[in-house]
C-alpha cells in the first residue's frame, strides 16, 4: 500500500495533499491496466469509481446519432477521468476507452464518499480539485467545439 500512497502524493492532482488524507486515499485505491481498444466505463453504467491516469492515453468518447462514436477529450498521464461518481445517481455520461497500453489508480468512489462524509475537510480539498477539473474539462470541451464547428456568423 505504501507504493501507491507515493504514486498518489507524485500526482498531479493529489499533489500537496497531506498526509494523513493520501492514507485515507490509499484505502480506497488499486492499480488497472487497460490495453489499447478496452473500455474504461460506457455510457449510462453505474459510475462507482474515478481514475488518476499514470500512463497512456484515454479517449472519452459521446455517441451522436447518424455520426456514431465522437471523441469529446482525450486524457493522458497525469490527468484525472471521472467525476459521475460524486453524483447521483452514480452513472457515467459519456465513453472512455483506452487509446493505448493505459495504466491508472482506480478510486472507488462508495468508499470516497463514505470518507469524506466522515472527513468533511478531505471532502471538501478533494471537490475544490475536482471542480478545479470540471472548469478545465469545460474550457477544454468548448474549444473542442469551437474547432468543430468552426466560426458561427452572429
Amino acid at each position: 500500500m505504501e507504493n501507491l500512497e507515493h504514486i498518489l502524493a507524485d500526482h498531479p492532482f493529489l499533489k500537496g495533499l497531506d498526509p494523513a488524507s493520501l492514507g485515507l486515499l490509499v484505502g480506497c485505491a488499486s492499480n488497472v491496466r487497460f490495453d489499447a481498444g478496452q473500455y474504461l466505463f460506457r455510457e449510462g453504467q453505474q459510475a462507482d469509481q474515478f481514475y488518476v491516469v499514470r500512463y497512456g492515453r484515454v479517449g472519452l468518447e459521446t455517441h451522436v446519432p447518424e455520426r456514431g462514436a465522437v471523441m469529446l477529450q482525450t486524457v493522458s498521464a497525469g490527468g484525472i477521468l471521472g467525476w459521475s461518481w460524486l453524483f447521483p445517481p452514480y452513472h457515467w455520461h459519456s465513453d472512455a476507452r483506452a487509446l493505448e497500453l493505459t495504466r491508472a489508480i482506480a478510486l472507488d468512489g462508495a468508499c470516497l464518499r463514505a470518507k469524506c462524509e466522515a472527513m468533511p475537510a478531505l471532502g471538501y480539498e478533494l471537490m475544490k480539485r475536482f471542480a478545479r477539473g470540471l472548469d478545465e474539462s469545460l474550457h477544454a470541451t468548448r474549444l473542442q467545439l469551437l474547432d468543430l464547428y468552426g466560426h458561427v456568423a452572429r
